[in-house]
């Protein structure tokens, strides 16, 4: 199973240089925890140099009484990334992921421009959605079993 396959393909991104007010507007307005901070530059290769979370807001900005007005998204975004590859296996990187610590990843094509993102929990939905499968399949085939025995 290939990332590129599974990952979200709308992501929503930011520029390093944005103000931290501006990243929690659009983490509001778009509904997610987690912006991906591409490089400056061309627009269609929005490379990932880093992430933003709600939760590094929190941790980084309020929770030591930070002022927020003076900070921006390169001050307290994540730049140590863990990356995927979109034709990376799936199961090679949730483990890459779990020693990592990290629930969500950017994904990347072959040139490094963004590609989607992926996290734990899109793994979860997928394998459970497969035992699921494989359990409808083993009870389909035990009622045609009694069946023909019956």
């Amino acid at each position: 199973m290939r990332v590129g396959d599974y990952c979200n393909r709308d992501v929503v991104t930011i520029d390093a240089r944005a103000s931290l007010s501006d990243a929690a507007a659009l983490m509001r307005e778009k509904h997610v925890g987690l912006l991906v901070v591409v490089e400056e530059g061309d627009p269609w290769r929005r490379r990932p140099v880093g992430v933003l979370t709600d939760r590094d807001i929190v941790v980084m900005v309020f929770a030591p009484g930070a002022d927020v007005a003076a900070l921006a998204v390169a001050d307290v975004m994540t730049r140590d990334l863990v990356l995927a590859m979109s034709d990376e296996d799936l199961g090679e990187l949730m483990a890459k992921m779990r020693a990592a610590g990290v629930r969500r990843a950017p994904v990347v094509d072959a040139d490094g421009g963004l590609y989607g993102i992926i996290a734990v929990d899109d793994a979860i939905t997928l394998v459970t959605g497969l035992l699921c499968d494989i359990s409808g399949v083993i009870r389909h085939g035990q009622r045609i079993e009694r069946r023909v025995r019956g």
